[in-house]
């Protein structure tokens, strides 16, 4: 095989490892909530909502840590190894404990920050300055396709069913389980790429200073190892308080947020609503199906073909926006109040409309599609200002994206839907706002840039 037929191919192989991985997780965060409420023992006092909460807050601060393991250890071991605690966390669920739970919530927290650092430095020694672009929309379709099969998967489990007993979550979290560790075994099908994919042809350096796969020449010492982690958190620092990325902190926010609401809140609100019918459980995994389809729709128009567009990024910020607030009017019309903080029995209230799973389905699809177009454009943004040193503008991206999942999810026990509904409103239109903002510096640059080169 070629040596980029080997790239390739790797990057396939990481996109199925991600995609049976977060089959299983992103299924699990969608309805453990609801899970929870269904329990039928008194000895588990968890929140779905909380344990989200400590995991984005952990994984935020482990993105200190991170580069350091994988450079240690490599990026495939890396991955690997997160992906057993990714597996834990979803095995827990079979038996669950309260100390069990959370303590499996703190491990997917570093988890987490491992795991994407290992994927970032995957995709960068398996890309170039020209395929790059491809490898990203080959990987960030095939990751969300995990929300199809995942949630389809449910559907097809939970249909008809009005309550989980003990012997439905068993099934479902033993088959998740086994699908997660599937994934974390086709890491190793990974191969080592020849030794000038390391290298780029603008001279930049790769994500980490790693050219093996199994770390064996990330470095020689400890004290290198310190200096290298300590040099990434001083760029990072320095980083965050530019006046580019504390604009565009605004919109990485936002999609913090939404995050937490599509991913966790939505589904336990759908599950909730007993004028849904006997099938509201089910309907969980549809609606996580229309999310999935309209993040592969926004991923592969404006994540593969944005450089065609000659009018920039701001246009597909602003379909985002419109999208999303579509989408919360909708669901402020079709959802009750009361429907994310409901028992395990759902809520009697209506909204101010008949409840419709139509509309309930089409706002999944909205949240999905908006999110494409706002996380695409962030990814590009950061890549064009901060190409020199991108690694610690991730990392900072991480960073807030994270610490804003964790307070949505914090709040998400308290808050009824109509208050989180405006939280969103309000980062949606600033963030927005910033990042039309940035967008026009980046562009004030670029025509500098080209200026100077005359």
């Amino acid at each position: 095989m070629s040596p980029e037929g080997k790239k390739l191919l790797n990057i396939v192989v990481l996109g199925f490892g991600f995609m049976f991985m977060f089959t299983a997780f992103q299924t699990c965060g969608n309805i453990e909530q609801t899970v929870i409420k269904s329990f039928n023992s008194t000895e588990f006092h968890g929140s779905g909502y909380t344990s989200m909460a400590i995991i984005y807050g952990v994984f935020s601060a482990s993105n200190l840590l991170a580069p350091s393991v994988v450079t240690v250890i490599g990026p495939q071991l890396s991955m690997f190894f997160s992906g057993l605690l990714y597996s834990g966390y979803i095995a827990m669920f079979i038996y669950p404990y309260t100390w069990s739970f959370y303590t499996a919530s703190v491990l997917v927290g570093i988890a987490a920050a491992v795991l994407w650092t290992a994927q970032g430095n995957v995709l960068a020694i398996n890309s170039t300055d020209s395929t790059i672009g491809r490898n990203s929309g080959i990987f960030w379709s095939l990751l969300q396709f995990s929300l199809f099969f995942g949630n389809l998967y449910i559907y097809c489990a939970w249909h008809g069913h009005e309550h989980i007993t003990d012997k439905d979550r068993q099934t479902v979290f033993i088959s998740l389980t086994v699908i997660s560790l599937a994934g974390c075994f086709l890491f190793f099908l990974i191969r080592k790429p020849d030794p000038e994919s390391s290298s780029r042809p603008d001279g930049t350096e790769p994500l980490l200073q790693t050219e093996s796969l199994d770390g064996s020449t990330a470095s020689s010492s400890g004290s290198g190892l310190c200096s290298q982690a300590l040099d990434a958190f001083v760029k990072a620092c320095k980083m965050f308080v530019t006046k580019e990325m504390l604009l565009l902190s605004i919109s990485i926010g936002y999609t913090g947020l939404e995050l937490t609401f599509y991913s966790g809140v939505y589904g336990t609100c759908i599950g909730a609503m007993t004028r849904f019918g006997t099938d509201a459980k089910s309907l969980i995994g549809i609606s996580g199906i229309f999310i999935g389809i309209g993040e592969i729709l926004g991923g592969g128009v404006f994540g593969m073909l944005n450089k065609s567009s000659r009018f920039g990024r701001n246009p597909v910020v602003l379909l985002g926006l419109i999208t999303h607030f579509i989408a919360f009017f909708l669901i402020f019309l079709n959802i009750a109040s009361d429907a994310p903080l409901a028992p395990e029995e759902g809520t009697d209230l209506q909204a101010y409309i008949t409840p419709s799973v139509g509309v309930a389905m089409l706002c999944s699809f909205l949240l999905g599609l908006g999110d494409s177009c706002f996380n695409t454009q962030l990814l590009s943004i950061i890549g064009f200002m901060f190409r020199d040193n991108s690694a610690p503008a991730f990392a900072v991206f991480k960073f807030i994206q994270s610490i804003m999942a964790a307070i949505a999810f914090f709040y998400s026990n308290y808050l009824l839907l109509h208050w989180q509904l405006l939280i969103l409103v309000v980062m949606g239109f600033l963030g927005s706002i910033s990042f039309f903002v940035t967008e026009w510096l980046a562009e004030s640059s670029r025509r500098d840039s080209d200026y100077d080169s005359i």
